[in-house]
């Protein structure tokens, strides 16, 4: 998770910060196995888990922030009287302003009034998945309180909350232990559904339209899924240690390497110092899913083979995100469940130009760092030249095999390099390093991209719909229709947003209140 990554590795209190996260999350692991064993749903009620979950969270969160945890309390304490005093009708509009107003507030106070450029009291990391979940249960609660089954779409259905959660339930789902300093972010049902124990349960509508238990399926062990997510995290944080430090982001708009270097050693480097910049992020989100996995969370169901699926709220899938050939396809696994929230509270609701609202959103979401709004504008230009590039050429390259390899070992190269070109400024942060590095590559990729959307052509269909749009729309509803686990989400937490139209509502189908 971003926030826990320094710009300079030197800075004692983000070694400190570092320690502090690590520590933290070794000690939300241990208490997760305790969680389980001895506060497990058949053991103890509903009302124990829920108080156990929320005071360990904030106690977690103390230790790490200090004061600044306050923040949190501070949040979700307005934004649940705004729900309860404003009602169901406009509340997730008020909340979804306050949450997100508080946060930036919070950043620019951060970022501005304090330290610049370090991470050494970022609380508003914390606060940004508070933020998400704040604002995705606003809507959950609106979808299912106040609007009328027949204007949700099937999604959005099996995410409506019916009832309004007690102050116990709201501070259990945004401060429990498990979430609290890396998230990642859950649906409000699938967390209730998991503190109440009904996890293992298959459900089955009945005639009269209500839910009735069919039967209860076996609990598996999450064992073998804990032990090799943490075996993924030692050997990202190693090579981070070892690797990363080695082949420093900055180095790209070094003086002396832009005179010196090859245009083939700068568009290398460019690629293994952004390769060598994600295992912290794996470290991170995947420690983040162990850590409720041991707790008994995060629980799917069963493969084809039969085997257990720990992959509910899993934020990224390693091996797709680095044999990507397309920009969708590193998107749709990278930052999943962040994707997820902007799809949900955007892009599903945005009537006027979503794609542009939801990039809008995903950059204020992050941050005011001037190099994450560079970063999104310039993801914006690559996500719809990727799919026009994409749509007109790719049916051309599907056999023969041979063809279809050439073609993969293409797409695999422009996609790494257009993914770390575009995320330069998200590193760097500023203006000034982000426009020195876009300007040793005179703009290049940005240039190719506009000529790209001027030549190829975008054919219109029904509605008004492109080809382009269409056809993501379709893929999109086979790949759900094959397999409902595979999330569709991104770096950017934007762009597969956008290129996916169909939400993965099959799972919460035996999960409903």
């Amino acid at each position: 998770f971003h926030i826990y990554v320094t710009s300079d590795g030197t800075c004692l209190s983000s070694v400190a910060l570092h320690v502090n996260f690590v520590v933290c999350q070794l000690f939300a692991l241990l208490a997760a196995i305790w969680f389980r064993t001895y506060l497990h749903a058949s053991k103890t009620s509903s009302f124990i888990r829920h108080v156990v979950a929320t005071l360990l969270g904030l106690y977690l969160a103390l230790f790490c922030f200090g004061w600044y945890a306050l923040h949190f309390l501070v949040q979700s304490g307005i934004s649940y009287c705004i729900m309860i005093i404003i009602g169901v009708e406009n509340m997730h509009k008020y909340c979804f302003v306050f949450a997100l107003g508080y946060l930036t507030v919070c950043q620019i106070t951060r970022v501005y009034i304090f330290d610049y450029g370090q991470y050494s009291a970022d609380f508003s990391g914390p606060m940004m998945i508070i933020t998400q979940k704040i604002t995705s249960l606003a809507y959950e609660i609106h979808d299912g309180m106040f609007r009328k089954d027949e204007e949700l779409t099937p999604s959005q259905r099996g995410l409506a909350v019916r009832r309004m959660p007690s102050l116990l339930e709201y501070l259990s789902y945004n401060c429990n232990f498990m979430g609290i300093l890396a998230g990642p972010l859950c649906s409000y049902k699938d967390y209730i559904t998991f503190i109440e124990g009904r996890s293992y349960h298959m459900t089955q509508s009945g005639e009269n339209g209500k839910e009735e238990i069919q039967y209860e399926r076996t609990e598996p062990s999450p064992n073998v899924a804990v032990i090799q997510k943490l075996l993924v995290c030692g050997l990202s944080l190693l090579f981070h240690l070892i690797i990363s430090k080695m082949l420093p982001v900055e180095y790209n708009i070094d003086a002396h390497f832009q005179a010196t270097a090859s245009w083939p050693t700068k568009v290398i480097y460019l690629y293994v110092s952004l390769l060598a910049a994600r295992p912290k992020y794996y470290f991170a989100w995947t420690l983040a899913d162990a850590i409720n996995n041991a707790a008994g969370f995060g629980f799917r169901g069963y493969d084809e083979n039969g085997a257990a699926r720990w992959d509910l709220i899993s934020n990224l899938r390693i091996k797709q995100i680095e044999m990507s050939t397309s920009l969708k396809m590193f998107l749709d696994n990278w930052n999943i469940q962040t994707a997820l929230w902007l799809k949900r509270v955007c892009y599903e609701r945005a009537s006027l130009s979503p794609i542009i609202q939801t990039f809008f959103l995903s950059a204020i979401w992050h941050g005011v760092y001037p190099g994450y709004y560079l970063t999104f504008l310039t993801g914006v230009l690559m996500t719809l030249v990727a799919r026009a590039v994409r749509n007109n050429f790719r049916h051309y390259f599907i056999k023969p095999p041979l063809l279809k390899f050439l073609y993969d070992v293409i797409t695999w190269i422009a996609t790494q390099i257009t993914i770390s070109y575009t995320v330069v400024p998200f590193v760097l942060l500023s203006v000034k390093p982000s426009l020195m590095f876009y300007s040793s590559w005179y703009y290049s990729l940005h240039f190719a991209g506009i000529l790209v959307l001027l030549l190829l052509p975008v054919k219109k269909t029904q509605k008004g719909k492109s080809t382009h749009e269409n056809v993501q729309l379709a893929r999109s509803k086979k790949f759900d229709e094959r397999d409902s686990s595979l999330g569709q989400n991104s770096f950017f937490t934007t762009n597969s947003v956008c290129n996916q139209n169909q939400e993965i509502a099959s799972r919460h189908s035996s999960l409903k209140q």
